[in-house]
């Protein structure tokens, strides 16, 4: 049994994690940490809880979650997560760290996407935790970067075809749709009920964060560097990721062969499912679930290939995967605290 701490446990992920690591059965939750909520009980910040816990929520400091735990979740926004993670480290403790901080290998690019770096020393060390493509660098790390929401969803849908090359990735668009929780817990005017309750729209286009995590990721798959157009937008909705990947094609195929040749790269995973020809992927299909579904069509009269993609931005997309990448950690089922099935409708 393993002690665990959530650092930053006041917000959407915070509690996600709570709620999967609840049902898990080597791991004891000993430490939650809020800066805002220090000193309160955690079924207080989230009523959801009551009954579940009686731990209280401790002050973010280093010394104390050394004191109460083994592994720590950091789910910390950027900049604040690279305070606090070295000092873990050297503490001798495991972190999978749900922040943008680690997933970036190069320190400038970061840095001109985000801010100044405090520890580019471990970047290079940090694994990146997308365990249906890296799960070797992932068993052995003792850091782990949880991948973001965004670029789980695209990197799931375009794996198979970077691979196999029957695709030409500088004709890649990637048009994206997050729910509103994808914004954080913290009050904001974009992510208010009547700004965003019967509207639909594109935001950070050219410029969002993700888009430098999800160049670097394809360019890995690719085995040369991927540029692409990258657009996000907002859904009125909780929970749900759904991305949408336009490339095109190398040779012609129809959408039989990539189905299954979809189904064949995924066999054996635990929490990919491919469509059957005819079915494309649905965000009511996954909401609490750890699943990403893919759906994939040949357009015979285009010679383009379309790619959907569903996630729950805060399981597959944040909690369940950071819960999937401590079991690869520490050697249990990769499942575990993650066999869930779906909440419908």
């Amino acid at each position: 049994m393993i002690r665990v701490a959530i650092v930053g446990a006041s917000g959407y992920t915070g509690v996600e994690l709570y709620r999967l690591l609840a049902n898990h059965p080597h791991v004891k939750i000993t430490c939650v940490t809020s800066r805002q909520n220090a000193g309160e009980p955690f079924e207080q910040v989230f009523p959801s809880l009551r009954g579940r816990t009686d731990l209280v929520c401790d002050p973010v400091e280093i010394g104390i979650v050394a004191d109460k735990a083994d592994f720590v979740f950091t789910a910390l926004p950027h900049k604040t997560a690279m305070e606090f993670v070295p000092g873990l480290l050297a503490a001798g403790m495991k972190v999978v760290d749900l922040s943008a901080d680690y997933r970036l290998k190069d320190a400038a690019l970061y840095e001109a996407w985000y801010q100044p770096h405090t520890s580019p020393e471990l970047l290079a060390e940090a694994a990146y935790g997308l365990p249906e493509l890296y799960r070797d660098r992932i068993r052995p790390a003792r850091l782990v970067a949880n991948p973001g929401c965004y670029p789980t969803s695209v990197a799931l849908a375009l794996a198979p075809l970077l691979k196999e090359r029957l695709i030409d990735p500088a004709t890649l668009i990637i048009d994206s749709k997050s729910s509103a929780s994808g914004a954080g817990r913290a009050a904001k005017v974009d992510s208010l009920f009547c700004e965003v309750n019967e509207g639909f729209k594109a935001y950070g286009v050219t410029k969002h964060r993700h888009t430098p995590e999800i160049e670097q990721t394809l360019s890995d798959l690719a085995g040369a560097p991927v540029v692409v157009n990258f657009t996000p937008h907002l859904l009125p909705i909780n929970r749900g990721i759904l991305s949408t990947c336009y490339a095109d094609l190398r040779e012609k195929t129809d959408t039989a062969r990539l189905v299954a040749l979809f189904a064949e790269y995924y066999r054996g995973e635990p929490f990919v499912r491919v469509q059957p020809q005819g079915s494309l992927p649905n965000v009511a299909w996954v909401r609490g679930g750890n699943q990403c579904d893919l759906g994939v069509v040949a357009d015979p009269r285009t010679h383009r290939v379309i790619v959907v993609s569903a996630i729950d931005n805060l399981v597959k997309g944040a909690a369940g995967q950071a819960l999937q990448n401590m079991n690869l950690m520490f050697g249990f089922p990769e499942t575990a605290g993650l066999d869930v099935v779906p909440l419908y409708p």
